[in-house]
């Protein structure tokens, strides 16, 4: 290469040899005092680091290297310096600033489906509790109806329904809400309706010897049972919709799950990564507070 005098550059000692013989390599022109990688750069196949050195206050080093075993190639092979330094605090990347925008996506889009499942299962899961509805036969209709809507529903994976939701509504984060929500509804009802059935008849006894309705009793007497273990059923199922997000999120339901099998299918394999290191993160903490949350409140 032609020696400049501002430009950065390197001079071999010869530029042909076989593999194993020495070869010196001498640089000019770089950032001074800062550390660097020679390697060598084939046509084809993969590039090799082969020394590492130091430049000095000038920007100038020499290195000896062996040239490589290689495959023959009529075309030229390249040597190429990388230097590295420090230029600041470290920031995020622009796929790590991807990945928590995507992920902030995720957890809201678990948080509204809970919400969902939360306001429609609450108060199906009283017309679904035995002890409540077993006061006539049509109550007792009531009770078999819901319960087997609950049945039917949470036998269905919420991947499928992701992907029914994304053919109605469209590929997106709503399509996700939608999906998860269906399940959480039975999901939630079913554990709302055992819980009522396994509360303490005594206070439903002493409000019901008072005088008071169905709907006084479900509250004076029912309502104060419930409330606590209802509250960790819908964090649990709050934990549960954020794993389950990033997998609905892979057949169109939004979110960081979305992403990453498009990364994986672009074979973008180190972004992938992170999405996958973000994904396990994220769960690991929401399964540590959901489980410290419920434990005070049960």
């Amino acid at each position: 290469m032609a020696a400049s005098e501002s430009e950065p550059y390197l001079v071999l000692s010869h530029t042909c040899g076989a593999p194993g013989e020495p070869l010196s390599v001498e640089g000019f022109n770089l950032r001074p005092n800062t550390r660097g990688t020679v390697r060598w750069i084939p046509p084809e196949g993969t590039t090799r680091s082969l020394a590492h050195f130091d430049s000095d206050g000038e920007g100038h080093f020499v290195e000896g290297i062996s040239i490589p075993s290689v495959v023959e190639s009529e075309e030229l092979h390249q040597i190429q310096t990388e230097l590295r330094w420090e230029v600041g605090l470290p920031y995020p990347s622009e796929t790590a600033r991807v990945v928590f925008d995507k992920m902030l996506e995720t957890i809201m889009l678990a948080l509204m489906a809970t919400t969902l499942g939360v306001f429609v299962a609450v108060p199906l899961s009283f017309l679904a509790a035995r002890n409540l509805m077993s006061v006539s036969r049509g109550t007792m209709v009531i009770y078999f109806v819901i319960r087997g809507i609950f049945n039917i529903v949470r036998s269905i994976e919420p991947l499928i329904w992701a992907v029914v939701f994304a053919v109605w509504v469209g590929i997106g984060p709503f399509a996700g809400v939608l999906a998860l929500g269906m399940h959480s509804i039975a999901a939630l009802g079913k554990l709302y309706s055992e819980q009522v059935e396994s509360i303490d008849t005594g206070p439903i006894e002493a409000v019901t010897a008072t005088g008071a309705n169905v709907l006084q009793t479900i509250i004076y007497a029912v309502v104060p049972q419930i409330v606590p273990p209802y509250l960790a059923f819908t964090i649990y199922r709050w934990d549960i919709n954020v794993r389950m997000s990033t997998i609905i999120g892979m057949v169109g339901g939004g979110g960081v799950g979305f992403l990453l099998i498009q990364w994986v299918n672009l074979l973008r394999y180190k972004q992938a990564g992170v999405a996958v290191w973000a994904i396990t993160v994220v769960v690991w903490v929401m399964d540590f507070v959901s489980g410290v949350v419920r434990e005070k409140i049960v």
